[in-house]
């Protein structure tokens, strides 16, 4: 669904990616220019002021000014897949009316309720106010949502709703992937900080002195069975104001000598007083984890839902390609469909993650 902008779209001038030929573009009123046929698929047609506006849409959802240079090169960037998602899309829709999918007016009541609801539109003439300032009419709204819910309906009915997860691809994909199912061994810290003052240049001996007798008093407190928590009370940390609750932290985060100390630590014991680069540093060891391999039957729906997603991807991308093959698409300008095809040609040479080969 078209979201409702906050801001007025200044003036576009775009240069056409396939030709020296420019065209500018006013929101909310769209230029008037020579109307020029870009394709025909089965007969429908898609026009370069239809591709004026896919192409104006895309740079307003960017937010950013671009100067004249940097704007002639993201439209060349952002042709070649809107070429391709106008062509899918045409062709999704085509099918999905063949198979009888409408928007009732009760449904489309039902979108705009929402609609104003979730952008706080409380009058009619908010939401006319708010149609006009995205460029549309009430018409043109329409037509988009049928066309979204056209598309989701027939993606569900013909591709999603047809695939599934068999044993064999989830324990395949596990057996693949188990790092993602291993969770790294972790620790739990109390901490108390003493900081050194210093000038930022020199140390002074005696203050050094003093913080660390301050630290190891605390730690004697600590071994005698004060309370570690109470006793953060004194910690020059920002952890202080959490008991010097520090974590969970990957072992692996830890720097390697002060992962040697809590290596040689039991749960409740409380390390040496530990020189750090600003002050002295001691720590209690609340808990730790070990590395844990996730069983499978516990990661079978998270397997599932990965496998799921690889699987959608596959599925949609072989749909669209029997939609393409049985088309009648009729390019009727030879540079727009030189970047459709390349566009399709590098689609084609782009790996699918996820699924177990």
């Amino acid at each position: 669904m078209k979201r409702f902008l906050t801001f007025a779209l200044s003036r576009f001038c775009l240069l056409s990616a396939a030709s020296s030929i420019a065209f500018c573009a006013v929101t909310p009123v769209r230029a008037e220019i020579i109307e020029r046929v870009i394709v025909k698929v089965n007969g429908e047609i898609f026009t370069k002021t239809d591709l004026e506006s896919r192409q104006v849409s895309v740079l307003r959802e960017q937010g950013r000014q671009l100067n004249d240079a940097e704007l002639k090169k993201r439209v060349e960037e952002i042709t070649p897949q809107i070429l391709v998602d106008v062509v899918d899309e045409m062709l999704l829709v085509q099918r999905g009316k063949e198979l009888g999918y409408r928007m009732t007016e009760d449904w489309f009541s039902d979108v705009l309720t929402k609609l104003k609801a979730d952008n706080k539109i409380e009058t009619d003439e908010q939401f006319q106010a708010a149609l006009r300032q995205e460029g549309l009419t009430l018409t043109d709204l329409r037509k988009s949502i049928e066309r979204q819910m056209i598309i989701q309906r027939l993606e569900q009915a013909e591709v999603f709703g047809r695939i599934s997860v068999s044993q064999d691809e989830a324990k395949k994909y596990y057996d693949e992937h188990k790092n993602e199912f291993t969770s790294a061994p972790t620790v739990t810290l109390r901490e108390i900080f003493v900081r050194v003052p210093s000038d930022g240049k020199n140390v002074n001996v005696g203050l050094d002195e003093e913080a660390k007798q301050k630290a190891e008093s605390i730690r004697e407190r600590a071994l005698k069975g004060e309370s570690f928590e109470k006793l953060a009370d004194l910690s020059d940390a920002p952890s202080k104001a959490n008991g010097g609750l520090i974590g969970p932290i990957s072992r692996a985060d830890l720097d390697p000598n002060f992962a040697k100390v809590l290596a040689t630590m039991k749960i409740g014991d409380v390390s040496p007083v530990l020189r750090t680069a600003t002050g002295y540093d001691l720590v209690k060891l609340e808990s730790a984890t070990e590395t844990k391999v996730l069983p499978f039957e516990e990661a079978r729906q998270q397997i599932a839902n990965k496998v799921f997603a690889a699987k959608q991807q596959v599925e949609f991308d072989n749909y669209l390609k029997k939609l393409r093959a049985a088309a009648i698409i009729d390019w009727k300008v030879p540079e727009f469909k030189k970047l459709y095809d390349a566009q399709i040609a590098r689609a084609r040479t782009t790996p699918v993650g996820g699924l177990p080969q």
